[in-house]
């Protein structure tokens, strides 16, 4: 960085130390983002034929998992994970050192492959959320939305299991590296939310009762598509954002009630290989109850 800044400091030119600057902010703070996680979507084919490489993850409700589960799979919905914190903010996601021990029980360690499913309706975008909730961790092995989530496993005529499984799993450790720019709080909003879009995926009717200034309102359920509830592919998101006069040029956050279906936006987001987006996981819950307001 030293030698970057002696660089610069020997330019003349105004409008070269701009450019040079644009050029160092591209390959300092957008990597960051890209980097998040080793993320993907994988058909219900590919998992049948190589479902031993992964641990797969059921983000609906444990009630659903219950009545009826891909073979194999964990329940790991959101609501199992999250707690009312000691500001009273509701959804708040558990603190990543319990979250790695509850991980490291399962058997899943930083570098474990993981697919994850719901079905974007009664999971409130669940999936998208623990793809979030991995890469904030720092996940270093690949992590896998299932394509059209149970609807496409259950299109194509292969089985489910009913009820809970026996499984045996070694405890391994977890090691977390959390990644900052995934995520965003409520004092870093307030100093940097003419610097960003923000994205208000609550419903029309929460929308209405109040919501955080300047924010654009895309309900979560505009981030998928058809009877299988697939995630938009990169020229539906930018055209659904741009309709929205969204600037994909600046930084995108994501804001929802409680972070959960801001995250299911934010995995989207990355999926389609769009610039810097972050999920402000504390939501409307947070901001509502932010010092000084």
């Amino acid at each position: 960085m030293s030698k970057i800044i002696r660089m610069i400091q020997t330019v003349r030119s105004p409008r070269l130390v701009t450019a040079v600057l644009a050029v160092i902010l591209v390959q300092v703070f957008l990597p960051l983002s890209a980097k998040a996680a080793d993320l993907g979507l994988i058909d219900a084919s590919r998992l049948k034929g190589s479902a031993g490489n992964w641990v797969i993850l059921d983000a609906r409700p444990r009630s659903e998992w219950l009545a009826g589960h891909i073979p194999g799979a964990i329940s790991f919905s959101w609501d199992e994970y999250t707690r009312t914190d000691a500001r009273g903010v509701k959804y708040s996601s558990f603190p990543p050192n319990e979250l790695a021990a509850l991980l490291g029980a399962m058997g899943i360690s930083e570098r474990t492959p993981l697919v994850i499913y719901g079905d974007a309706d009664k999971s409130w975008g669940g999936e998208g959320y623990d793809a979030w909730l991995f890469s904030w961790l720092g996940h270093k092995g690949p992590v896998r939305l299932l394509n059209g989530g149970i609807q496409t496993w259950r299109g194509v005529g292969l089985p489910l299991v009913a009820g809970a499984e026996q499984r045996q799993a070694k405890r391994v450790p977890y090691q977390v590296q959390v990644k900052p720019r995934t995520v965003i709080s409520t004092e870093e909003l307030q100093g940097q939310k003419d610097a960003c879009t923000v994205i208000d995926v609550r419903s029309t009717f929460e929308w209405l009762k109040g919501r955080i200034p300047g924010a654009v309102h895309i309900p979560w359920d505009d981030f998928y598509t058809g009877k299988e509830r697939r995630p938009l592919n990169a020229t539906e998101l930018r055209k659904l954002l741009t309709k929205q006069g969204v600037d994909l040029k600046k930084p995108v956050v994501y804001y929802c009630l409680g972070g959960v279906r801001s995250g299911y936006a934010w995995t989207v987001h990355q999926l389609a290989g769009l610039p810097e987006a972050r999920n402000y996981k504390g939501g409307w819950e947070a901001w509502d109850k932010r010092e000084g307001r």
